[in-house]
């Protein structure tokens, strides 16, 4: 399977990253201050373009919402030529770099069982793990996505490119989920002289991002 990829973190796929965020405004590629700021960064092979939309390609979409049921934004997933466009806008989260995933289960339910584990409760745990998990340590989940930036303002964007997902795939039997963490992802890019032995087990299933404060289920 092809993998996402955000140099230096993600890797093994196609993946192009734009990512902005208006100072009125987790841009989870990277942004900061108080004006406007972008980053973007590809990476892969071939001639097409990465962030552009084909005309008439199909368009899935996730109203993101935090526990308390409040919609905080909003993600459009697109077919394009380079694989599937992931577009976000947030609003009213807390700023700073949040992980930033699609999760394997179409479900986004406050205080709720993990489907792999149903002793452990928790918020959105109803949307399952990243997509993929269990394949591969995380950094190369087909659902890991580049980091989502939000401003002071509480607002952040995010566009994202890869080629680890289609549409198709995203609303299988049990669907998908876009998900906003609390804190920053590391996709398990743990120094050796921080931790001679390497990544946790906990590390390398997600990364340290920490709880989730969005989530929305991707639909048609």
């Amino acid at each position: 399977m092809r993998r996402p990829v955000v140099a230096p973190a993600l890797s093994a796929c196609v993946l192009a990253v734009v990512c902005g965020c208006a100072g009125a405004d987790e841009a989870q590629s990277g942004s900061s201050g108080a004006g406007a700021a972008a980053d973007s960064a590809s990476a892969g092979t071939g001639s097409g373009s990465g962030s552009g939309s084909g005309s008439g390609s199909a368009e899935l979409t996730s109203r993101l919402v935090d526990p308390d049921g409040r919609e905080v934004g909003v993600a459009t997933l697109t077919e394009v030529e380079d694989g599937t466009q992931v577009d976000v806008q947030v609003t009213g989260l807390p700023p700073g770099f949040h992980g930033f995933h699609l999760h394997a289960v179409g479900v986004c339910e406050p205080d709720s069982p993990s489907p792999a584990d149903p002793s452990m409760t928790g918020d959105f745990l109803s949307a399952g793990g990243h997509i993929g998990a269990g394949e591969t340590d995380h950094g190369e989940h087909a659902g890991d996505l580049p980091l989502l930036y939000v401003t002071e303002a509480g607002t952040g964007t995010l566009t994202a490119v890869t080629d680890a997902l289609t549409l198709d795939q995203l609303t299988d039997g049990d669907g998908s989920a876009v998900m906003v963490h609390a804190d920053p992802d590391n996709y398990a890019n743990v120094p050796e002289r921080y931790a001679p032995g390497g990544p946790d087990q906990m590390t390398r299933n997600t990364g340290d991002a920490g709880g989730r404060i969005a989530c929305g289920p991707v639909e048609g």
